[in-house]
Protein backbone atom coordinates (compact mmCIF):
# COMPACT_ATOMS: atom_id res chain seq x y z
CA UNK A 1 0.00 0.00 0.00
CA UNK A 2 1.15 3.57 -0.67
CA UNK A 3 1.55 5.85 1.71
CA UNK A 4 -1.07 7.79 3.78
CA UNK A 5 -1.89 11.42 3.05
CA UNK A 6 -2.19 13.66 6.89
CA UNK A 7 -5.30 14.72 7.68
CA UNK A 8 -4.01 18.54 8.16
CA UNK A 9 -0.86 19.88 6.07
CA UNK A 10 0.58 23.46 7.05
CA UNK A 11 1.10 26.31 4.20
CA UNK A 12 4.38 25.20 5.16
CA UNK A 13 4.36 22.29 3.74
CA UNK A 14 2.02 22.98 0.92
CA UNK A 15 4.24 25.28 -0.43
CA UNK A 16 7.05 22.89 -0.31
CA UNK A 17 4.91 20.69 -2.24
CA UNK A 18 4.87 23.19 -4.95
CA UNK A 19 1.26 24.60 -4.12
CA UNK A 20 -0.26 27.89 -3.00
CA UNK A 21 -2.92 28.21 -0.19
CA UNK A 22 -6.48 30.22 -0.50
CA UNK A 23 -5.48 32.99 1.23
CA UNK A 24 -2.31 33.84 -1.12
CA UNK A 25 -4.29 33.07 -3.76
CA UNK A 26 -5.85 35.85 -2.85
CA UNK A 27 -3.64 38.13 -2.03
CA UNK A 28 -2.12 37.95 -5.28
CA UNK A 29 -5.12 38.46 -7.18
CA UNK A 30 -5.98 41.61 -5.30
CA UNK A 31 -2.42 42.76 -5.68
CA UNK A 32 -2.85 42.49 -9.76
CA UNK A 33 -6.04 44.12 -10.33
CA UNK A 34 -4.40 46.95 -7.73
CA UNK A 35 -1.34 47.19 -10.30
CA UNK A 36 -3.64 47.16 -13.28
CA UNK A 37 -5.62 50.12 -11.53
CA UNK A 38 -2.61 52.16 -11.07
CA UNK A 39 -1.19 51.27 -14.33
CA UNK A 40 -4.73 52.36 -16.26
CA UNK A 41 -4.89 56.03 -14.10
CA UNK A 42 -1.16 56.36 -15.13
CA UNK A 43 -2.03 55.94 -18.84
CA UNK A 44 -5.15 58.48 -18.06
CA UNK A 45 -2.99 60.99 -16.16
CA UNK A 46 -0.32 60.89 -19.63
CA UNK A 47 -3.40 62.38 -21.29
CA UNK A 48 -4.24 65.94 -21.67
CA UNK A 49 -5.72 67.39 -17.76
CA UNK A 50 -9.78 69.11 -18.17
CA UNK A 51 -9.96 72.57 -19.28
CA UNK A 52 -11.20 74.84 -16.49
CA UNK A 53 -14.23 75.57 -19.08
CA UNK A 54 -15.28 71.73 -19.15
CA UNK A 55 -15.13 71.53 -15.43
CA UNK A 56 -17.50 74.71 -14.83
CA UNK A 57 -19.38 73.74 -18.00
CA UNK A 58 -20.07 70.60 -16.16
CA UNK A 59 -20.67 71.84 -12.78
CA UNK A 60 -22.93 74.49 -14.55
CA UNK A 61 -25.12 71.82 -15.94
CA UNK A 62 -25.51 69.89 -12.98
CA UNK A 63 -27.32 73.11 -11.11
CA UNK A 64 -29.16 73.50 -14.17
CA UNK A 65 -30.42 70.07 -13.89
CA UNK A 66 -31.38 69.83 -10.19
CA UNK A 67 -33.17 72.95 -9.93
CA UNK A 68 -35.04 71.84 -13.69
CA UNK A 69 -35.65 68.81 -11.39
CA UNK A 70 -36.73 70.67 -8.44
CA UNK A 71 -38.92 73.04 -10.19
CA UNK A 72 -40.60 69.78 -11.82
CA UNK A 73 -41.95 68.20 -8.64
CA UNK A 74 -42.44 71.62 -7.35
CA UNK A 75 -44.73 72.03 -9.99
CA UNK A 76 -46.72 68.59 -9.41
CA UNK A 77 -48.31 70.44 -6.51
CA UNK A 78 -50.91 73.04 -6.66
CA UNK A 79 -50.38 76.67 -5.29
CA UNK A 80 -51.16 77.38 -1.77
CA UNK A 81 -54.03 78.95 -1.80
CA UNK A 82 -54.09 82.24 0.74
CA UNK A 83 -55.73 82.20 3.45
CA UNK A 84 -56.76 85.57 3.94
CA UNK A 85 -59.98 87.34 3.44
CA UNK A 86 -58.35 90.57 2.03
CA UNK A 87 -55.62 90.81 -0.38
CA UNK A 88 -52.86 93.92 0.88
CA UNK A 89 -50.56 95.08 -1.40
CA UNK A 90 -47.76 93.82 0.21
CA UNK A 91 -49.31 90.08 -0.43
CA UNK A 92 -48.99 91.07 -4.34
CA UNK A 93 -46.14 90.29 -6.46
CA UNK A 94 -44.46 92.97 -6.54
CA UNK A 95 -43.27 92.90 -10.56
CA UNK A 96 -46.72 93.31 -10.69
CA UNK A 97 -49.09 91.04 -12.94
CA UNK A 98 -47.30 88.97 -15.53
CA UNK A 99 -48.91 89.22 -18.94
CA UNK A 100 -47.32 88.16 -22.20
CA UNK A 101 -47.66 91.24 -24.12
CA UNK A 102 -44.55 90.21 -26.58
CA UNK A 103 -44.82 91.33 -30.20
CA UNK A 104 -45.39 87.73 -31.08
CA UNK A 105 -47.95 87.03 -28.80
CA UNK A 106 -49.72 90.08 -30.23
CA UNK A 107 -49.78 89.04 -33.43
CA UNK A 108 -50.72 86.02 -32.97
CA UNK A 109 -53.39 87.20 -30.99
CA UNK A 110 -54.41 89.29 -33.86
CA UNK A 111 -54.42 86.17 -35.97
CA UNK A 112 -57.52 84.95 -33.56
CA UNK A 113 -59.33 88.13 -33.67
CA UNK A 114 -59.56 88.17 -36.85
CA UNK A 115 -60.72 84.42 -37.04
CA UNK A 116 -63.48 85.37 -34.68
CA UNK A 117 -65.04 88.96 -35.74
CA UNK A 118 -63.45 89.32 -39.60
CA UNK A 119 -60.30 91.23 -40.28
CA UNK A 120 -62.60 94.22 -41.26
CA UNK A 121 -63.31 94.69 -37.57
CA UNK A 122 -59.58 94.76 -36.08
CA UNK A 123 -57.74 97.29 -36.16
CA UNK A 124 -54.44 98.16 -35.78
CA UNK A 125 -54.23 101.66 -37.04
CA UNK A 126 -52.60 104.51 -35.06
CA UNK A 127 -55.27 106.72 -34.78
CA UNK A 128 -57.87 104.05 -33.99
CA UNK A 129 -55.24 102.87 -31.22
CA UNK A 130 -54.37 106.91 -29.74
CA UNK A 131 -58.58 107.65 -30.30
CA UNK A 132 -59.14 104.34 -27.51
CA UNK A 133 -56.50 105.37 -25.21
CA UNK A 134 -57.58 108.31 -23.79
CA UNK A 135 -59.83 111.99 -24.69
CA UNK A 136 -59.22 115.39 -24.65
CA UNK A 137 -61.75 116.18 -21.48
CA UNK A 138 -60.62 113.09 -19.50
CA UNK A 139 -58.46 114.35 -16.00
CA UNK A 140 -55.33 111.67 -17.11
CA UNK A 141 -52.90 112.68 -19.51
CA UNK A 142 -52.83 109.07 -21.31
CA UNK A 143 -48.50 108.50 -21.57
CA UNK A 144 -47.26 107.35 -25.14
CA UNK A 145 -47.35 103.51 -23.91
CA UNK A 146 -50.53 103.23 -22.95
CA UNK A 147 -52.27 102.20 -26.04
CA UNK A 148 -53.45 99.08 -27.32
CA UNK A 149 -52.09 96.91 -29.85
CA UNK A 150 -55.27 96.62 -31.64
CA UNK A 151 -59.02 97.50 -31.30
CA UNK A 152 -61.67 94.74 -31.82
CA UNK A 153 -65.04 95.35 -32.53
CA UNK A 154 -67.52 92.36 -31.69
CA UNK A 155 -71.33 91.87 -32.23
CA UNK A 156 -72.86 89.53 -30.19
CA UNK A 157 -72.35 88.52 -26.41
CA UNK A 158 -70.25 84.75 -27.99
CA UNK A 159 -68.44 86.66 -29.56
CA UNK A 160 -66.62 88.70 -26.74
CA UNK A 161 -66.82 85.33 -24.74
CA UNK A 162 -64.24 83.78 -27.38
CA UNK A 163 -62.24 87.03 -27.66
CA UNK A 164 -62.15 87.01 -23.82
CA UNK A 165 -60.86 82.99 -23.92
CA UNK A 166 -57.83 83.54 -26.01
CA UNK A 167 -56.97 86.62 -24.16
CA UNK A 168 -57.31 84.92 -20.75
CA UNK A 169 -55.43 81.85 -22.40
CA UNK A 170 -52.81 83.97 -23.94
CA UNK A 171 -52.35 86.23 -20.61
CA UNK A 172 -53.25 89.45 -22.57
CA UNK A 173 -54.98 92.49 -21.42
CA UNK A 174 -57.84 93.48 -22.41
CA UNK A 175 -59.73 97.31 -21.84
CA UNK A 176 -63.51 97.95 -22.57
CA UNK A 177 -64.85 100.85 -24.25
CA UNK A 178 -68.01 101.99 -25.64
CA UNK A 179 -69.06 106.11 -25.60
CA UNK A 180 -65.37 106.70 -24.10
CA UNK A 181 -66.95 110.20 -22.32
CA UNK A 182 -65.47 109.17 -18.95
CA UNK A 183 -62.96 111.64 -17.26
CA UNK A 184 -61.17 109.46 -14.96
CA UNK A 185 -58.62 107.68 -17.16
CA UNK A 186 -61.46 104.83 -17.26
CA UNK A 187 -60.32 102.86 -20.47
CA UNK A 188 -56.41 104.32 -21.05
CA UNK A 189 -54.48 100.77 -21.64
CA UNK A 190 -51.86 101.14 -18.75
CA UNK A 191 -50.77 97.65 -20.24
CA UNK A 192 -51.24 97.76 -23.61
CA UNK A 193 -53.21 94.59 -25.13
CA UNK A 194 -55.92 95.07 -26.88
CA UNK A 195 -59.57 97.17 -26.32
CA UNK A 196 -62.94 95.71 -26.97
CA UNK A 197 -65.19 98.22 -28.33
CA UNK A 198 -68.85 97.64 -28.66
CA UNK A 199 -69.72 99.97 -31.28
CA UNK A 200 -71.37 97.40 -32.79
CA UNK A 201 -73.33 96.04 -30.05
CA UNK A 202 -76.05 99.13 -30.21
CA UNK A 203 -79.01 97.89 -30.30
CA UNK A 204 -82.50 98.09 -28.35
CA UNK A 205 -83.17 94.42 -28.02
CA UNK A 206 -86.59 94.45 -26.44
CA UNK A 207 -89.38 96.71 -24.04
CA UNK A 208 -91.58 95.24 -21.72
CA UNK A 209 -93.69 98.31 -21.75
CA UNK A 210 -96.41 96.32 -19.52
CA UNK A 211 -93.41 95.96 -16.72
CA UNK A 212 -91.90 98.94 -17.71
CA UNK A 213 -88.77 97.69 -18.62
CA UNK A 214 -85.95 97.28 -21.29
CA UNK A 215 -83.03 95.53 -22.47
CA UNK A 216 -80.05 97.42 -24.42
CA UNK A 217 -77.01 96.56 -25.54
CA UNK A 218 -73.61 98.57 -23.70
CA UNK A 219 -73.37 100.27 -26.97
CA UNK A 220 -76.91 102.46 -27.01
CA UNK A 221 -77.15 105.86 -25.96
CA UNK A 222 -78.91 107.00 -22.76
CA UNK A 223 -80.37 110.27 -25.19
CA UNK A 224 -81.38 107.17 -27.82
CA UNK A 225 -82.72 105.25 -25.76
CA UNK A 226 -85.08 107.95 -24.45
CA UNK A 227 -86.09 109.21 -28.01
CA UNK A 228 -87.51 105.82 -28.54
CA UNK A 229 -88.77 105.58 -25.39
CA UNK A 230 -90.40 108.76 -25.46
CA UNK A 231 -92.64 107.22 -28.59
CA UNK A 232 -94.45 105.09 -26.16
CA UNK A 233 -94.31 108.05 -23.22
CA UNK A 234 -91.96 106.56 -21.17
CA UNK A 235 -88.07 107.75 -20.11
CA UNK A 236 -84.85 106.25 -18.70
CA UNK A 237 -84.07 108.84 -15.52
CA UNK A 238 -80.02 108.72 -15.56
CA UNK A 239 -78.65 111.11 -17.79
CA UNK A 240 -74.89 111.89 -17.64
CA UNK A 241 -72.95 113.90 -20.39
CA UNK A 242 -73.78 114.05 -23.99
CA UNK A 243 -72.54 110.52 -25.30
CA UNK A 244 -72.48 108.87 -23.22
CA UNK A 245 -73.58 105.01 -23.50
CA UNK A 246 -75.21 102.27 -21.38
CA UNK A 247 -72.00 100.18 -21.08
CA UNK A 248 -70.12 103.09 -19.44
CA UNK A 249 -73.09 104.58 -17.34
CA UNK A 250 -72.79 100.93 -15.90
CA UNK A 251 -69.42 100.91 -15.45
CA UNK A 252 -68.75 104.08 -13.57
CA UNK A 253 -72.38 103.76 -11.87
CA UNK A 254 -73.11 107.04 -13.21
CA UNK A 255 -76.20 109.53 -12.75
CA UNK A 256 -76.52 113.25 -13.88
CA UNK A 257 -79.11 115.55 -13.57
CA UNK A 258 -82.39 113.90 -12.56
CA UNK A 259 -80.32 111.91 -9.54
CA UNK A 260 -82.05 114.07 -6.63
CA UNK A 261 -85.21 112.93 -8.09
CA UNK A 262 -84.90 109.25 -9.84
CA UNK A 263 -81.68 108.53 -7.53
CA UNK A 264 -78.55 106.82 -9.48
CA UNK A 265 -77.85 104.32 -12.32
CA UNK A 266 -77.59 101.70 -9.51
CA UNK A 267 -81.51 102.11 -8.98
CA UNK A 268 -82.56 101.78 -12.54
CA UNK A 269 -80.52 98.22 -13.86
CA UNK A 270 -82.58 95.32 -13.01
CA UNK A 271 -80.14 92.61 -14.58
CA UNK A 272 -76.49 92.30 -16.30
CA UNK A 273 -75.12 89.63 -18.95
CA UNK A 274 -71.62 89.88 -18.51
CA UNK A 275 -68.55 88.39 -19.69
CA UNK A 276 -65.99 87.16 -17.08
CA UNK A 277 -62.28 87.58 -17.33
CA UNK A 278 -62.06 83.68 -18.78
CA UNK A 279 -64.81 83.85 -21.16
CA UNK A 280 -67.68 82.50 -18.94
CA UNK A 281 -70.77 84.16 -19.65
CA UNK A 282 -73.20 84.96 -16.49
CA UNK A 283 -76.29 86.87 -16.28
CA UNK A 284 -76.98 88.06 -13.01
CA UNK A 285 -80.74 87.53 -12.02
CA UNK A 286 -83.99 87.74 -14.11
CA UNK A 287 -86.80 90.64 -14.92
CA UNK A 288 -88.58 91.20 -11.58
CA UNK A 289 -88.26 94.35 -10.07
CA UNK A 290 -87.10 92.48 -6.69
CA UNK A 291 -85.37 89.41 -5.31
CA UNK A 292 -83.82 88.31 -2.81
CA UNK A 293 -81.91 85.28 -4.36
CA UNK A 294 -77.92 84.77 -3.41
CA UNK A 295 -75.64 87.59 -3.50
CA UNK A 296 -76.50 91.03 -5.68
CA UNK A 297 -74.36 90.13 -8.48
CA UNK A 298 -75.80 92.65 -10.47
CA UNK A 299 -74.60 96.01 -8.25
CA UNK A 300 -71.20 94.48 -7.96
CA UNK A 301 -70.92 95.18 -11.25
CA UNK A 302 -72.50 98.49 -11.27
CA UNK A 303 -69.39 100.64 -10.71
CA UNK A 304 -67.02 97.99 -11.52
CA UNK A 305 -65.36 99.98 -14.40
CA UNK A 306 -64.59 97.03 -16.56
CA UNK A 307 -62.65 95.63 -14.14
CA UNK A 308 -64.23 92.23 -12.73
CA UNK A 309 -66.07 91.74 -16.18
CA UNK A 310 -67.35 92.87 -19.68
CA UNK A 311 -71.43 93.89 -19.52
CA UNK A 312 -72.82 92.99 -22.99
CA UNK A 313 -76.66 93.30 -22.30
CA UNK A 314 -78.29 95.03 -19.24
CA UNK A 315 -82.29 95.06 -18.18
CA UNK A 316 -83.17 98.23 -17.17
CA UNK A 317 -85.90 99.95 -15.52
CA UNK A 318 -87.96 102.29 -17.14
CA UNK A 319 -90.86 105.10 -16.01
CA UNK A 320 -93.30 106.99 -16.76
CA UNK A 321 -92.94 110.47 -18.77
CA UNK A 322 -94.04 113.18 -16.40
CA UNK A 323 -97.39 115.13 -17.22
CA UNK A 324 -95.84 118.66 -17.04
CA UNK A 325 -92.64 119.74 -16.31
CA UNK A 326 -91.02 123.27 -15.87
CA UNK A 327 -87.41 125.22 -15.34
CA UNK A 328 -86.31 127.65 -13.36
CA UNK A 329 -83.76 129.88 -12.78
CA UNK A 330 -82.22 132.11 -9.73
CA UNK A 331 -79.36 134.08 -9.21
CA UNK A 332 -77.44 134.97 -5.71
CA UNK A 333 -74.57 137.48 -4.60
CA UNK A 334 -72.35 134.20 -3.06
CA UNK A 335 -72.12 130.63 -4.19
CA UNK A 336 -72.70 130.25 -0.17
CA UNK A 337 -76.22 131.88 -0.04
CA UNK A 338 -76.91 129.14 -3.44
CA UNK A 339 -75.78 126.42 -1.24
CA UNK A 340 -78.07 127.83 1.24
CA UNK A 341 -81.26 127.60 -1.04
CA UNK A 342 -80.69 124.19 -1.72
CA UNK A 343 -80.08 123.03 1.59
CA UNK A 344 -83.24 124.71 2.84
CA UNK A 345 -85.37 123.10 0.25
CA UNK A 346 -84.42 119.45 0.41
CA UNK A 347 -85.23 120.48 4.14
CA UNK A 348 -88.39 121.44 3.40
CA UNK A 349 -88.82 117.75 1.29
CA UNK A 350 -89.95 120.13 -1.70
CA UNK A 351 -90.09 116.96 -5.01
CA UNK A 352 -88.45 118.88 -7.45
CA UNK A 353 -86.65 116.68 -10.28
CA UNK A 354 -83.02 118.25 -10.14
CA UNK A 355 -81.49 121.13 -8.95
CA UNK A 356 -78.14 122.52 -10.17
CA UNK A 357 -75.75 124.88 -9.54
CA UNK A 358 -73.27 127.19 -11.55
CA UNK A 359 -71.39 129.59 -10.19
CA UNK A 360 -70.37 133.21 -11.85
CA UNK A 361 -66.86 131.80 -13.55
CA UNK A 362 -69.21 129.08 -15.37
CA UNK A 363 -71.76 131.44 -15.87
CA UNK A 364 -69.52 133.78 -17.68
CA UNK A 365 -67.79 131.17 -19.73
CA UNK A 366 -71.17 130.06 -21.08
CA UNK A 367 -71.88 133.64 -22.20
CA UNK A 368 -68.38 134.29 -24.12
CA UNK A 369 -68.51 130.53 -25.33
CA UNK A 370 -72.07 131.90 -26.91
CA UNK A 371 -73.49 128.32 -26.75
CA UNK A 372 -76.27 129.12 -26.12
CA UNK A 373 -79.33 131.54 -27.23
CA UNK A 374 -79.32 133.74 -24.70
CA UNK A 375 -77.55 136.26 -22.41
CA UNK A 376 -76.86 135.29 -18.70
CA UNK A 377 -76.78 137.16 -15.67
CA UNK A 378 -72.97 136.14 -14.33
CA UNK A 379 -73.43 135.33 -10.84
CA UNK A 380 -73.84 131.83 -8.63
CA UNK A 381 -76.78 130.38 -10.38
CA UNK A 382 -79.33 127.61 -9.59
CA UNK A 383 -81.30 125.66 -12.38
CA UNK A 384 -84.37 124.28 -11.03
CA UNK A 385 -86.61 121.04 -12.39
CA UNK A 386 -89.91 120.54 -12.06
CA UNK A 387 -92.18 117.44 -12.91
CA UNK A 388 -95.05 115.99 -12.35
CA UNK A 389 -98.85 117.45 -12.87
CA UNK A 390 -99.49 121.27 -13.91
CA UNK A 391 -101.16 121.57 -10.38
CA UNK A 392 -98.09 120.25 -8.63
CA UNK A 393 -95.48 122.13 -10.55
CA UNK A 394 -96.99 125.48 -10.12
CA UNK A 395 -96.94 124.75 -6.03
CA UNK A 396 -93.47 123.98 -6.19
CA UNK A 397 -92.54 126.91 -8.10
CA UNK A 398 -94.11 129.09 -5.65
CA UNK A 399 -92.45 127.23 -2.83
CA UNK A 400 -89.21 127.60 -4.17
CA UNK A 401 -89.42 131.26 -5.04
CA UNK A 402 -90.12 132.10 -1.51
CA UNK A 403 -87.29 129.79 -0.06
CA UNK A 404 -84.94 131.31 -2.86
CA UNK A 405 -85.75 135.25 -1.63
CA UNK A 406 -85.08 133.91 1.74
CA UNK A 407 -81.77 133.22 1.07
CA UNK A 408 -81.38 136.01 -1.24
CA UNK A 409 -82.24 135.73 -4.59
CA UNK A 410 -81.50 138.40 -7.25
CA UNK A 411 -83.42 137.43 -9.66
CA UNK A 412 -85.77 134.07 -10.79
CA UNK A 413 -87.31 133.42 -14.06
CA UNK A 414 -89.08 130.28 -14.53
CA UNK A 415 -90.31 128.79 -17.89
CA UNK A 416 -94.12 129.28 -19.21
CA UNK A 417 -93.87 126.73 -21.90
CA UNK A 418 -91.22 123.67 -23.11
CA UNK A 419 -89.31 125.66 -25.90
CA UNK A 420 -88.72 128.30 -22.44
CA UNK A 421 -87.38 125.43 -20.57
CA UNK A 422 -85.17 123.95 -22.91
CA UNK A 423 -83.72 126.98 -23.46
CA UNK A 424 -83.08 127.79 -19.50
CA UNK A 425 -82.00 124.18 -18.98
CA UNK A 426 -79.45 124.41 -22.38
CA UNK A 427 -77.13 126.56 -20.10
CA UNK A 428 -76.21 123.33 -17.82
CA UNK A 429 -75.81 121.01 -20.40
CA UNK A 430 -73.33 123.45 -22.04
CA UNK A 431 -71.02 123.72 -19.33
CA UNK A 432 -67.81 121.63 -19.78
CA UNK A 433 -67.87 122.19 -23.25
CA UNK A 434 -68.05 126.13 -22.23
CA UNK A 435 -64.74 125.96 -20.35
CA UNK A 436 -63.25 123.80 -23.08
CA UNK A 437 -63.47 126.78 -25.31
CA UNK A 438 -61.46 129.38 -23.28
CA UNK A 439 -58.42 126.88 -23.75
CA UNK A 440 -55.43 129.29 -24.63
CA UNK A 441 -53.70 127.10 -27.28
CA UNK A 442 -53.66 123.50 -27.66
CA UNK A 443 -51.09 123.06 -24.78
CA UNK A 444 -54.25 123.62 -22.37
CA UNK A 445 -55.53 120.70 -20.72
CA UNK A 446 -59.65 120.32 -18.71
CA UNK A 447 -59.49 118.94 -15.75
CA UNK A 448 -63.15 117.91 -14.79
CA UNK A 449 -63.40 116.16 -11.10
CA UNK A 450 -66.19 115.47 -8.61
CA UNK A 451 -67.21 115.04 -4.93
CA UNK A 452 -70.12 114.31 -2.80
CA UNK A 453 -70.81 115.18 0.75
CA UNK A 454 -73.69 114.83 3.27
CA UNK A 455 -76.29 117.84 2.23
CA UNK A 456 -76.09 119.86 5.44
CA UNK A 457 -71.97 120.08 4.68
CA UNK A 458 -73.27 121.30 0.87
CA UNK A 459 -72.59 125.10 1.66
CA UNK A 460 -69.00 124.92 3.58
CA UNK A 461 -67.29 122.64 0.96
CA UNK A 462 -68.56 124.89 -2.03
CA UNK A 463 -67.38 128.22 -0.12
CA UNK A 464 -64.01 126.94 0.82
CA UNK A 465 -63.28 124.64 -3.17
CA UNK A 466 -64.51 128.42 -4.58
CA UNK A 467 -62.33 130.31 -2.25
CA UNK A 468 -59.17 127.94 -2.85
CA UNK A 469 -59.70 127.97 -6.91
CA UNK A 470 -60.30 131.58 -7.25
CA UNK A 471 -56.96 131.79 -5.34
CA UNK A 472 -54.87 129.38 -7.52
CA UNK A 473 -54.83 131.73 -10.54
CA UNK A 474 -56.49 129.20 -12.71
CA UNK A 475 -59.45 129.51 -14.82
CA UNK A 476 -61.81 126.74 -12.47
CA UNK A 477 -65.64 126.91 -12.88
CA UNK A 478 -67.74 124.96 -10.58
CA UNK A 479 -71.02 123.13 -11.33
CA UNK A 480 -72.61 120.30 -10.11
CA UNK A 481 -75.80 118.44 -9.04
CA UNK A 482 -76.68 119.54 -5.37
CA UNK A 483 -79.43 118.07 -4.47
CA UNK A 484 -77.72 115.01 -3.56
CA UNK A 485 -74.15 117.08 -2.47
CA UNK A 486 -72.32 116.23 -5.51
CA UNK A 487 -70.74 119.09 -7.38
CA UNK A 488 -68.04 119.01 -9.98
CA UNK A 489 -64.86 121.59 -10.65
CA UNK A 490 -63.65 121.75 -14.20
CA UNK A 491 -60.27 123.51 -14.23
CA UNK A 492 -58.68 124.76 -17.29
CA UNK A 493 -54.13 124.38 -16.98
CA UNK A 494 -51.27 123.93 -19.35
CA UNK A 495 -47.90 121.90 -18.23
CA UNK A 496 -46.75 124.32 -16.37
CA UNK A 497 -49.53 124.89 -14.13
CA UNK A 498 -50.53 121.10 -13.79
CA UNK A 499 -49.02 120.83 -10.29
CA UNK A 500 -51.33 123.70 -9.21
CA UNK A 501 -54.41 122.19 -10.68
CA UNK A 502 -53.02 118.93 -9.07
CA UNK A 503 -52.76 120.93 -5.27
CA UNK A 504 -56.73 122.12 -5.61
CA UNK A 505 -57.85 118.66 -6.76
CA UNK A 506 -56.17 117.07 -3.93
CA UNK A 507 -57.76 119.38 -1.19
CA UNK A 508 -60.85 119.69 -2.38
CA UNK A 509 -60.77 115.58 -2.37
CA UNK A 510 -59.81 115.96 0.89
CA UNK A 511 -62.14 118.39 1.91
CA UNK A 512 -64.64 115.92 1.03
CA UNK A 513 -63.89 113.15 2.97
CA UNK A 514 -62.85 115.10 5.80
CA UNK A 515 -66.61 116.04 5.92
CA UNK A 516 -67.82 112.57 5.78
CA UNK A 517 -68.16 112.61 2.02
CA UNK A 518 -67.06 110.35 -0.67
CA UNK A 519 -63.95 111.06 -3.39
CA UNK A 520 -66.13 110.86 -6.20
CA UNK A 521 -70.29 111.30 -6.73
CA UNK A 522 -70.77 109.97 -10.24
CA UNK A 523 -67.48 110.08 -12.58
CA UNK A 524 -65.97 107.26 -10.72
CA UNK A 525 -62.71 105.93 -9.73
CA UNK A 526 -60.58 105.20 -12.89
CA UNK A 527 -56.72 106.12 -12.28
CA UNK A 528 -57.05 109.54 -10.84
CA UNK A 529 -59.31 108.39 -7.50
CA UNK A 530 -57.90 105.25 -6.62
CA UNK A 531 -54.99 106.42 -4.34
CA UNK A 532 -57.83 108.52 -2.47
CA UNK A 533 -60.27 105.27 -1.96
CA UNK A 534 -58.21 103.95 1.35
CA UNK A 535 -58.77 107.49 2.96
CA UNK A 536 -62.66 107.52 2.12
CA UNK A 537 -62.97 103.87 3.19
CA UNK A 538 -60.53 102.50 5.11
CA UNK A 539 -57.09 100.11 3.77
CA UNK A 540 -59.07 96.80 4.91
CA UNK A 541 -61.81 97.77 2.77
CA UNK A 542 -59.81 98.18 -0.38
CA UNK A 543 -58.14 95.06 0.63
CA UNK A 544 -61.29 93.36 0.02
CA UNK A 545 -61.80 94.97 -3.34
CA UNK A 546 -58.48 93.74 -4.79
CA UNK A 547 -59.45 89.91 -3.17
CA UNK A 548 -62.73 90.34 -5.31
CA UNK A 549 -60.60 91.64 -8.33
CA UNK A 550 -58.40 88.21 -7.48
CA UNK A 551 -61.20 86.05 -7.83
CA UNK A 552 -63.28 87.22 -10.53
CA UNK A 553 -59.73 88.64 -12.68
CA UNK A 554 -57.15 85.82 -11.33
CA UNK A 555 -55.09 87.14 -13.90
CA UNK A 556 -55.71 90.97 -13.79
CA UNK A 557 -56.12 90.82 -17.59
CA UNK A 558 -59.34 93.35 -17.14
CA UNK A 559 -58.96 96.91 -17.28
CA UNK A 560 -55.48 96.34 -15.02
CA UNK A 561 -54.95 99.29 -12.57
CA UNK A 562 -58.26 100.90 -12.82
CA UNK A 563 -60.23 101.33 -9.03
CA UNK A 564 -57.47 99.67 -6.57
CA UNK A 565 -53.96 98.65 -7.60
CA UNK A 566 -52.16 95.92 -8.75
CA UNK A 567 -48.70 96.51 -7.42
CA UNK A 568 -47.00 98.69 -5.09
CA UNK A 569 -46.93 102.56 -6.27
CA UNK A 570 -43.20 103.82 -7.14
CA UNK A 571 -41.92 106.14 -4.36
CA UNK A 572 -43.77 109.71 -5.18
CA UNK A 573 -46.29 108.60 -6.97
CA UNK A 574 -48.74 109.03 -4.64
CA UNK A 575 -49.60 112.61 -3.07
CA UNK A 576 -49.14 113.06 1.01
CA UNK A 577 -52.81 113.01 2.76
Amino acid sequence: MGAKRPLHTSPKSLEEEGQKSFRGQLYESTARRIQRQREAEARFASMTPPSAFARNAAFTFSIVFSCGLAYWFGSMRPAEVSSLSTAPLDSLDPKGPRHNTAPKSLEACWTDMVSIVGKEHVSTEEGDRQYHSGSEWSSYTTKDSERPFMVVFPSTTEEVSKIMKVCHTRKIPVTAYSGGTSLEGHFSATRGGICVDFARMDKILKLHKDDLDVIVQPAVGWELLNEELGKEELFFPPDPGPGAMIGGMVGTGCSGTNAYRYGTMREWVLSLTVVLADGTVIKTRQRPRKSSAGYDLTRMFIGSEGTLGLVTEATLKVTVKPKSESVAVTGFGTIREAAECVSRVVGEGVPIAAVEILDDVQMRCINESGSTSREWKEVPTLFFKFSGTPSAVKEQVGIVQKIAKGKGSKSFDFAKNQDEAAELWSARKEALWSVMAKRRDEGDHVWTTDVAVPISRLPDIIEETKEDMASSGLLAAMVGHVGDGNFHAIILFNDQERHTAEEVVHRMVKRAVEMEGTVTGEHGVGLIKRDYLAHEMGETAVDAMRKMKQAFDPLCILNCDKVVRAQKPKPGEVQPW
